[in-house]
């Protein structure tokens, strides 16, 4: 009688689990009135089809209109590069933009992607979860969008950047699990992988203020190193 008990509570959970939607694939709109805004300017710069080259993601991405200005000035602005970057955004929201409108009627040669550390860092023990599996998948479905939308496009995935500290907090560690899956997406056709963290960390692996100043976000020294890291790549892509 015990186990048939237990067998059907096991049961009864594992449905529970599979009907639970995975909130980073599931597309949310933003409400913020500024945010709107912005999402509308990035679908003036798709519908103008103008842009070559396309940065996608979160304020990390956002802030190459702030720290990183100078840096976007000196190697991205000479390459017709639009910044769709919007501050808080995690998976399931890249994913509304893509839904209503944005990259309609652009062609971009390159885009490049980094989302997911929003996922990572709004975890509530009551409400959202986001484990790395879960954030890995929102990225996955990104790239199928942006494939349907612009199949002419080479990705280039950047691997979630390193946060907290030090290498034992909790966040990044989970950025790192994240990072694990998603460089499996690359094909090296269409999508490519680049794994920059490291190049923003001591030889220790402790993250300064001097790279991030509140250890998430770059500083002006952060965007240059971002920049030079990839730059050969992205000019690679841009072919």
């Amino acid at each position: 009688m015990k186990r048939t008990a237990a067998l059907l509570a096991l049961l009864l959970s594992t449905s529970v689990q599979a009907e639970t939607p995975n909130l980073a694939t599931t597309p949310v709109q933003r409400p913020e009135p500024g945010l709107q805004a912005r999402h509308e300017k990035f679908n003036a710069i798709s519908k103008e089809g103008k842009a070559e080259l396309v940065f996608l993601g979160d304020s990390i991405t956002q802030g190459w209109e702030g720290n990183g200005k100078a840096v976007w000035e000196k190697h991205w602005a000479p390459l017709k590069a639009a910044n769709f970057g919007i501050g808080g955004d995690r998976t399931e929201h890249v994913l509304w933009r893509l839904e209503h409108g944005n990259f309609d009627g652009l062609k971009p040669k390159a885009i490049v992607l980094m989302i997911g550390t929003n996922n990572t860092g709004h975890q509530k023990p009551d409400g959202y979860q986001s484990p790395a599996k879960n954030t890995a998948e929102g990225v996955k479905v990104i790239l199928e969008k942006l494939k349907a939308k612009a199949p002419q496009a080479k990705i280039l995935v950047l691997g979630i950047f390193p946060r907290g500290a030090t290498p034992d907090d909790k966040w990044r560690k989970q950025n790192e699990e994240t990072n694990a899956i998603i460089k499996g997406f690359a094909d090296d056709k269409t999508v490519f992988y680049m794994d920059i963290g490291p190049k923003f960390l001591a030889a220790d692996g402790t993250l300064t203020k001097e790279i991030m100043p509140d250890l998430l976000h770059l500083s002006p020294k952060g965007y240059e190193i971002w920049a030079e890291a990839i730059e050969p790549k992205v000019k690679e892509l841009l072919k």
